[in-house]
């Protein structure tokens, strides 16, 4: 007799953080269902990325919603007319886009129900990060709450709902790395540069890229990203 995989949802941006993550999932199980969002973002080459990532990490399938959070501006990611720094800042960067984690993870909580998956991976991190509010330990715990209080499966089900998995979020860039490559990652595919081009070539000056590029050299294994 054989019994099937367990579903699990994973928030895919193309990115280096939800490569690794979806990676994890993989090795844990899971039959993993990627999620990409267009979301009015200016760096749309991490959907080609997240696709290319997708393919190659054995995700069951990968689909990409959009939705406008451009709407509401806010965001040097969503405002042509906010410039990405290149430069180190302090506080909270304009490249946060506000609710972005919240209205992602909803719409992973409504596949999740849908699917009958308990867990969703999330690769956010709390140590090399760009200070975003939503990638807290504290938010990560609130938004499971939540969702555990929220759902059908939480009220009608074992096991007390779902939980939201954030394998990576007490690591550093570093440990990132290294697990990501011991898992097979090709990071080659993967894009983290706030302002790559349509080809997913990085500027090598935003924060995105000076943390990756930190990682690969703390990590000690040779950084594949294409920089200008």
């Amino acid at each position: 007799m054989t019994t099937s995989a367990p579903v699990a949802i994973v928030l895919l941006s193309g990115g280096l953080d939800s490569a690794t993550c979806l990676a994890i999932a993989r090795a844990e199980g899971y039959a993993c269902e990627a999620l990409s969002f267009a979301y009015g973002q200016r760096h749309d080459a991490e959907l080609a990325a997240a696709a290319r990532v997708a393919a190659a990490l054995g995700a069951t399938g990968h689909r990409v919603m959009r939705i406008d959070l451009a709407a509401f501006g806010g965001s040097a990611l969503t405002d042509p007319a906010i410039a990405v720094p290149e430069a180190p800042t302090t506080g909270i960067p304009v490249t946060y886009v506000p609710a972005r984690n919240t209205v992602f993870l909803a719409c992973a909580l409504a596949l999740a129900e849908v699917r009958g998956a308990n867990d969703i991976f999330i690769g956010v991190n709390a140590v090399d990060y760009s200070g975003y509010p939503d990638c807290r330990p504290e938010y990560i715990a609130a938004f499971e709450g939540m969702a555990r209080l929220a759902t059908r499966a939480a009220v009608e089900g074992p096991g007390g709902g779902l939980r939201i998995r954030a394998p990576l979020i007490a690591a550093s860039k570093a440990e990132i790395v290294r697990r990501g490559h011991a898992l097979g990652v090709d990071y080659s595919l993967t894009v983290s540069c706030y302002q790559a081009s349509p080809e997913g070539v990085a500027c090598g000056r935003c924060d995105a890229c000076r943390l990756r590029a930190a990682g690969f050299a703390a990590a000690g294994l040779p950084d594949p990203t294409r920089y200008r």
